[in-house]
C-alpha cells in the first residue's frame, strides 16, 4: 500500500513521515506544555489503537503517537478532536486535524504558576500567542522563560520571550539586612549597593531577575505590576551555523512582542526565496540574506514602544560556521 499516500498533504496535517513506508507519527500541539491530564487518555487511547503503543515526548512540549499507518490518518484526525479543543488550537474544520504543520509548538518553562522565580504566567501568554500565529505554514520557532534563568533555553528559538520585572524598593520596609545584595551578587549581576542603610540599584546594569524580590524577607522588593518582556531574535541550531539568540527589545511588554512576531510574517512572505521547497526556509537564513536593518523596518511597523522600551540599534550574531 501507500503509493497514493499524498506526502505532501499529511505533512502540512502535522503528520510526520517515517523511515518504514506507509508509517509514520502524528504530531499534537501543547501550547506552552501546559494541558489538562484528562488529555493524556486520549492520546494513550490513539496510541494503542492505531500506533504501536509509543509516544515521543518531544523537545518543543508536544506528542508524537508513533507506528500509525498513514492511511488511518482521516480516523485519527477524528480521534484527536477532543484534544484540539480541550487545548483551545485554531481549526479551520473539526474533525480534520491541524490545518498547518509550520509555525513550531510554542514552547515554555512552567512559570509562576509553580516556580517562584518566575516573573510572570509562561502557558497563559503562550496560549495567547497560540491564538494569534496558528495555523501558519512558515517555518519558525517561539520559546518562552519566566526568567532569565532561561530554563526553556529562549535564546536557542527565532523569538525568545524572557521575562523581566522592574523591582518596586520601599525603603521604609528595609532592614538593610543585605540579603538582596547577597542574592544578586551570587545569583545575578550583583548591581546592588548600599547608601546610607538603604539599597540603591544600578538601572543600567540590572536584568529584571527578580532575584531581590525573592530573597528580601520584608518585601521592601516587589515585582512591578507592569509586566515587562526581553525579546531575543534568531537563535538556532542547525546544519549552517547555530547560534544563541540576541537581545532586540528589553522592558517591552507582551502586545508589541505579538505585533513583531506578527510582522515578521509578512516580512517573510515578501523576502522569502522562491527557490524555498515548500515555503520552508529559516527566518534567520533570510534576514542574514537581506539584512538586519531592513528586518527591522518590517518588525517595528506600527509598533508603539512602551517610554521605558531599550531598542538595540543593530544586531549582530556570532556562532559556529559550516558554511564557509
Amino acid at each position: 500500500m501507500g503509493l497514493d499516500i499524498n506526502t505532501k498533504k499529511l505533512k502540512k496535517n502535522a503528520f510526520r513521515v517515517s523511515k518504514q513506508r506507509g508509517i509514520g507519527a502524528s504530531r499534537i500541539r501543547v501550547p506552552g506544555g501546559y494541558l489538562n491530564a484528562e488529555v493524556l487518555s486520549t492520546i494513550q487511547e490513539t496510541a494503542q489503537k492505531y500506533g504501536n503503543g509509543f509516544i515521543h515526548l518531544t523537545t518543543r512540549q508536544g506528542f508524537e503517537i508513533e507506528g500509525i499507518r498513514l492511511e488511518d490518518m482521516d480516523e485519527i484526525n477524528k480521534m484527536l478532536q477532543p484534544i484540539i479543543e480541550t487545548l483551545e488550537i485554531n481549526q479551520e474544520v473539526p474533525n480534520t486535524g491541524y490545518p498547518a504543520s509550520g509555525t513550531r509548538n510554542v514552547s515554555a518553562c512552567i512559570g509562576n504558576n509553580v516556580c517562584p522565580f518566575a516573573n510572570y504566567n509562561t502557558a497563559e501568554l503562550a496560549k495567547e500567542i497560540e491564538k494569534k500565529v496558528f495555523p501558519n505554514d512558515l517555518h519558525f520557532k517561539i520559546g518562552l522563560t519566566g526568567c532569565p534563568n532561561d530554563c526553556g533555553k529562549a535564546r536557542m528559538h527565532d523569538f525568545g520571550i524572557i521575562g523581566m520585572t522592574m523591582p518596586q524598593y520601599d525603603p521604609t520596609r528595609c532592614i538593610s539586612c543585605q540579603a538582596c545584595m547577597k542574592g544578586c551578587k551570587a545569583l545575578s549581576v550583583d548591581c546592588l549597593t548600599m547608601e546610607n542603610y538603604k539599597i540603591v540599584r544600578d538601572k543600567e546594569k540590572c536584568i529584571g531577575c527578580g532575584v531581590c524580590v525573592t530573597k528580601c524577607p520584608t518585601r521592601a522588593f516587589t515585582r512591578s505590576k507592569q509586566k515587562y518582556y526581553k525579546l531575543t531574535l534568531m537563535g538556532r541550531t542547525g546544519k549552517r551555523n547555530p547560534r544563541l539568540g540576541e537581545d532586540f527589545l528589553i522592558w517591552a511588554d507582551a502586545e508589541n512582542i505579538i505585533k513583531i512576531i506578527l510582522n515578521t510574517d509578512a516580512f517573510v512572505d515578501k523576502y522569502i526565496s522562491p527557490d524555498a521547497p515548500g515555503r520552508k526556509e529559516h527566518i534567520g537564513y533570510i534576514i542574514d540574506r537581506v539584512g538586519f536593518e531592513e528586518y527591522k523596518k518590517w518588525a517595528l511597523k506600527d509598533v508603539e514602544l512602551l517610554p521605558e522600551t531599550i531598542v538595540k540599534e543593530c544586531v549582530y550574531w556570532s556562532g559556529i560556521h559550516f558554511d564557509r
